[in-house]
């Protein structure tokens, strides 16, 4: 089938992509990579499809109206886009990822290279061609490559060579096709995971999701419609969480084969009650613990919550089970709990929770713990990926911790310029580094606390046993509001591990009393919801990280990788042991499901070299990278071949 009567089928329907397959993931080496193979008349392989009734497929993107069969995409996902979308200059109706990856692409008649635009080297140059420009208006550029004062020019070959270049819409590619009633979809996904050894794999979520779709082709949208109002409002969950969500409202089960077999419309009403239960939840947490942001929330126990709400007849319980039940769900986030083995965790606390309520689950956890007492070294974490980071941030605002600058409570309700929260180091980096301690103990989360924007500025990198006795003396109390020791002889710079080790003694107690009173039922009834769900805009705080030139380097590596088309990592990560949760590392920037998602292997970033477990990380899959510029240097190396096979 030529290349152009593909691009016609997308458009008409006759051919789209499964529910089952997952976004785009190809970067711009790729991109490239396939024009140079197809313009050099290079073999690029072939696609498989499927071919199924019309009304029942389950396809993604806009619905087409349709008889008799469609063909569903098995293999060739990430070539049929990027033909798509380079050619006729913007994204098929089924995509889902980042179309810059694709967008821009330019020729150059000259040296017969393709590359994405950049506006010094091509602005107002007639080399340069862009090739969906091109094939939408061929003449035009004949015309323009003609003006070039060269041999080349004059004798015809620059548009040969363009016409070389819109000569790939008429490349035959070779289709087969998959056909017969015995095709049922466990059938084609089985195939879909053979014929994409080299990429991704289906997970048992995706194989849910995917029979899901077979029945109710509108499920996927939906799902991404509640992922999407829920990002908008700061909280970052993925289908995979959604879907077992839905999968522990409907079944009381943690594996998803549960919810394979279920009748559509449970699955269906399970879908509408996990938006109900999680939004009312989230308006609690935000409320009671002041968690409502992403970084900050623990998101699993959510499912366990809704379970829960669901066995209540659908209603939050009094405000004491709520208490105790909030309880549970600092200590789930405080000990990792879901971290590792999420599945098997979650399969006991479904069952505890529908055998004996909130009893149940704090029984469980603590015959799993033993002693559930927060203790100082459990405040020995660096950065906001540590573990106890939330905590730090639930205490500030459940005990009205109170701004250095104006003694206003923190809140994220704070209006005005520079209100903005901020994580603030109360010993400066700058002073920190100058006096020669380490980055592990310069972020160390007891050297944090979060005071607005304005007030950041102002304290800037002052001398701690400078600007703490201003502040004590303009706004007393706030200090020690923020559990800063008030012994001022720890105020100085050569007493910083006595000053964190009495910060952390501070911070643990405040723990301990908060989840004390929790335990008992009693909520406080001066603590509202300052965010809630429904609020129009997204909670963010900061990090006062302007200063540290290595922070701006991963930055910097990030928005380089991103603009190739690789994935986004997380960032000051923990990444724990699956099966023990003990912390491996806490890493400035992870990919855990690869630099393309879902392709290659497991890749981290980890700079600080004595702290972490390189060799269990290894064993782990892991790809561990110690500096910046390796890691550069593997993509830059690895896209010259391809990163992965090409799908």
């Amino acid at each position: 089938m030529r290349v152009s009567t593909i691009l016609d089928h997308i458009d008409d329907g006759a051919i789209a992509l499964p529910e089952f397959q997952r976004g785009y993931v190809w970067n711009r080496d790729q991109v490239r990579g396939l024009f140079t193979s197809l313009y050099r008349g290079y073999p690029v392989g072939s696609f498989m499809t499927w071919s199924t009734a019309a009304e029942t497929a389950a396809a993604r993107g806009e619905p087409t109206e349709r008889d008799g069969t469609i063909k569903l995409l098995l293999d060739g996902q990430q070539r049929a886009t990027t033909l798509y979308g380079v050619i006729r200059g913007r994204a098929p109706r089924f995509f889902e990822g980042n179309d810059s990856t694709f967008l821009g692409l330019y020729f150059n008649v000259v040296e017969e290279t393709f590359e994405f635009y950049a506006r010094q080297k091509m602005q107002n140059s007639a080399e340069w061609v862009s090739v969906p420009d091109l094939f939408a208006n061929p003449g035009k550029y004949y015309q323009q490559v003609l003006t070039l004062d060269t041999p080349e020019a004059r004798n015809g070959q620059y548009v040969t060579r363009l016409a070389q270049v819109t000569g790939i819409g008429d490349r035959d590619m070779h289709v087969e096709e998959v056909t017969g009633a015995d095709k049922t979809i466990d059938v084609v996904v089985d195939i879909f995971n053979r014929v994409n050894s080299g990429g991704t794999k289906l997970s048992k979520g995706d194989l849910a999701l995917a029979k899901i779709c077979a029945i109710w082709p509108e499920a996927r949208h939906q799902m991404n419609e509640h992922l999407r109002y829920w990002r908008e409002r700061g909280y970052d969950f993925s289908l995979d969480w959604l879907l077992r969500v839905v999968n522990g409202i409907v079944t009381g089960k943690a594996r998803f084969t549960a919810l394979a077999d279920r009748p559509i419309r449970q699955v269906q009403t399970g879908l509408g009650l996990a938006f109900t239960y999680v939004n009312q939840w989230l308006n609690v947490i935000a409320g009671h613990l002041g968690l409502d942001h992403a970084r900050v929330l623990f998101p699993f126990p959510l499912v366990v919550l809704a379970r829960h709400m669901h066995n209540t007849g659908g209603r939050l319980p009094d405000a004491f089970e709520q208490a105790r039940l909030l309880y549970w769900y600092i200590h789930t986030g405080m000990w990792g709990r879901y971290a590792a083995s999420t599945e098997t965790y979650l399969a006991q606390d479904l069952e505890a929770v529908d055998e004996a309520g909130v009893d149940g689950l704090i029984r469980l956890l603590e015959l799993s713990r033993g002693d559930l007492a927060v203790r100082p070294e459990d405040f020995t974490g660096t950065s906001m990926g540590a573990r106890f980071y939330p905590t730090l941030y639930m205490l500030t605002r459940v005990m009205k911790a109170r701004d250095l600058g104006t003694g206003v409570p923190i809140s994220n309700a704070l209006l005005g310029r520079l209100n903005g929260l901020q994580v603030h180091h109360i010993f400066p980096k700058a002073k920190l580094y100058a006096a020669g301690y380490q980055r592990g103990q310069v972020n160390a989360i007891a050297n944090f606390c979060l005071i607005t924007q304005d007030t950041n500025l102002q304290v800037s990198d002052a001398d701690p046993a400078v600007y703490m006795p201003e502040i004590e003396s303009r706004v007393p109390g706030a200090l020690a509001s923020q559990w800063v020791p008030m012994d001022d002889r720890l105020w100085q710079i050569d007493n910083y591990p006595a000053f964190l080790a009495a910060r952390r003694e501070l911070l643990s107690t405040a723990a301990n009393t908060l989840l004390k009173r929790l335990r008992s039922g009693q909520l406080d009834p001066a603590m509202t919801g300052p965010v809630p769900v429904d609020a129009p805009y997204p909670v963010f705080v900061s990090d006062d990280d302007a200063a540290d030139a290595r922070s701006e380097e991963v930055d910097a590596l990030v928005e380089w990788l991103t603009a190739q088309g690789y994935a986004e990592p997380e960032r000051d990560i923990e990444i724990v042991h699956p099966d023990t949760g003990r912390v491996l590392s806490v890493a400035e920037a992870a990919w855990p499901h690869g630099l393309q998602e879902g392709l290659g292997e497991k890749v981290v970033l980890e700079l600080d070299e004595d702290d972490f477990d390189e060799d269990t990380l290894a064993a782990l899959g892991y790809r561990v990278f110690t500096s910046i510029g390796a890691l550069r240097e593997f993509v830059e190396r690895s896209s010259s071949g391809g990163l992965s096979t090409m799908p």
